[in-house]
C-alpha cells in the first residue's frame, strides 16, 4: 500500500489551480507553431502568476525552447538561461506577476516530468505543473495540475517521488471575457440558434462525463487485476460518488421519475402543438395577403384600358369630319 505524507496532503488541501483564457490561448498558440500536425511531440513553458495561498493565480506564460526525444523520454533539452533572461524581462513588464511553475502540452503524464519538475525548484520552492490538452476534440475543462510529492510506503522501502493532483479551474477578469467574446463570435457559426447551441453544449458535456466514467472503469479494472496498487482516497471520493447516486429498485423513486419525465414531454408536446398551429395561422394569412395582393394589382391593370377606349374613339371622329371637309374645299376653289 502506498500513503502520501500527511503534512503534504495538509499543506495541499484545498488548494484550487486557477487558469486564466489568456494561458490558454498562449499555450495553444506556442503548440500550433512550434508542433507539426501529424507530430506527437508537446510544448513546455513557464507560468506566471500569483500564489495566494489556497489559490494559485495563473495569469500568463511564455514558451521555452524545449527537445525531447520521442523513443526515449529521459532525454530531454531545456535551455536555463532562456527561462532567466525571458522572466527578467517579463518582471520589468508586471513586477507583481511571478514564476509560480510550468506547463506541457501533455496530454499526459511522462518519465521525464519529475526531473523537469526538480529542474524549476532552482527558480522557485514549489512548482506547479499545468498540462493542457490542446486537442481540438478534447472534452472538458483542457486541464490539470499537479505538484510534486513523496509517498512513503508501509513496509519501510524507499521513498519515491510522485505528483499529486489538484483541482483546476478556468475563470477570467472583465477585460478577458470582453476578449474571449470577440474570438468567439468569429468563431461561433451566427446561424445557428440558441436551442442548437444549448443541445450542442449539453451533448459535449455529456460526452466528458462518458470520458471520465470510462477513465474510471479503467482504473478500478487496473487495481482489481493488480497492476496498480490501491489508493484508499480515490475509493473513497468513489463512494461517496456513489452513494450519491438515486436507488432506482425503489418503486417511490422510480414513480417520482417517471412522473417528471411525463410532465417534462406533455410540456414538449403542447410546445410542439402550439409551434404547429402558429406555423399553419402563419401559413393561412400569408395566402390570404398574396391574393389581395393579385386582386389589387389586377383592378389597377383593368382601370387604364378602359381610359384608352374613349381617346382612341375621339381621334377617329377628328379623322373623320377632317375628310369630309377636304372635299368642299376643293369645291370652292373650282
Amino acid at each position: 500500500m502506498v500513503a502520501t505524507t500527511t503534512e503534504q496532503l495538509n499543506e495541499l488541501q484545498g488548494t484550487t489551480v486557477v487558469v486564466h483564457p489568456l494561458v490558454l490561448l498562449s499555450v495553444t498558440d506556442h503548440h500550433a507553431r512550434s508542433v507539426s500536425r501529424s507530430s506527437h511531440k508537446r510544448v513546455v513553458g513557464v507560468l506566471l502568476g500569483q500564489n495566494n495561498g489556497k489559490t494559485i493565480n495563473v495569469a500568463n506564460s511564455y514558451g521555452i525552447p524545449f527537445e525531447e526525444d520521442e523513443k526515449d523520454s529521459k532525454t530531454w533539452f531545456l535551455d536555463h538561461n532562456y527561462i532567466e533572461s525571458m522572466f527578467e524581462m517579463f518582471k520589468k513588464v508586471n513586477a507583481r506577476e511571478r514564476m509560480i511553475g510550468w506547463y506541457h502540452s501533455g496530454p499526459k503524464l511522462r518519465a521525464s516530468d519529475l526531473e523537469i519538475n526538480d529542474l524549476f525548484k532552482r527558480f522557485i520552492p514549489r512548482p506547479v505543473m499545468v498540462i493542457v490538452d490542446v486537442r481540438p476534440g478534447a472534452v472538458g475543462i483542457p486541464t490539470d495540475a499537479y505538484y510534486a510529492v513523496e509517498e512513503i510506503k508501509d513496509d519501510g522501502t524507499e521513498t519515491r517521488k510522485t505528483f499529486l493532483h489538484v483541482p483546476s479551474a478556468i475563470e477570467a477578469e472583465e477585460s478577458e471575457e470582453i476578449g474571449v467574446e470577440h474570438l468567439l463570435r468569429d468563431i461561433k457559426d451566427s446561424t445557428t440558434t440558441t436551442l442548437s447551441t444549448r443541445v450542442s453544449e449539453q451533448l459535449a458535456s455529456l460526452q466528458g462525463l462518458r470520458s471520465r466514467l470510462a477513465d474510471i472503469q479503467k482504473y478500478l479494472a487496473e487495481v482489481a487485476s493488480g497492476a496498480m496498487p490501491v489508493n484508499h482516497q480515490i475509493v473513497y471520493h468513489l463512494q461517496d460518488a456513489i452513494n450519491l447516486l438515486p436507488d432506482l429498485e425503489d418503486p417511490v423513486t422510480t414513480q417520482s421519475f417517471t412522473s417528471n419525465t411525463n410532465d417534462q414531454l406533455l410540456v414538449v408536446y403542447l410546445s410542439s402543438l402550439l409551434r404547429a398551429v402558429i406555423a399553419l395561422h402563419a401559413l393561412v394569412d400569408n395566402k390570404a395577403a398574396n391574393g389581395r395582393a393579385e386582386l389589387e394589382e389586377g383592378k389597377s391593370e383593368e382601370k387604364p384600358k378602359k381610359n384608352e377606349k374613349p381617346k382612341a374613339d375621339a381621334s377617329s371622329k377628328d379623322e373623320k369630319e377632317n375628310t369630309k371637309d377636304e372635299p368642299k374645299g376643293q369645291e370652292k376653289k373650282k
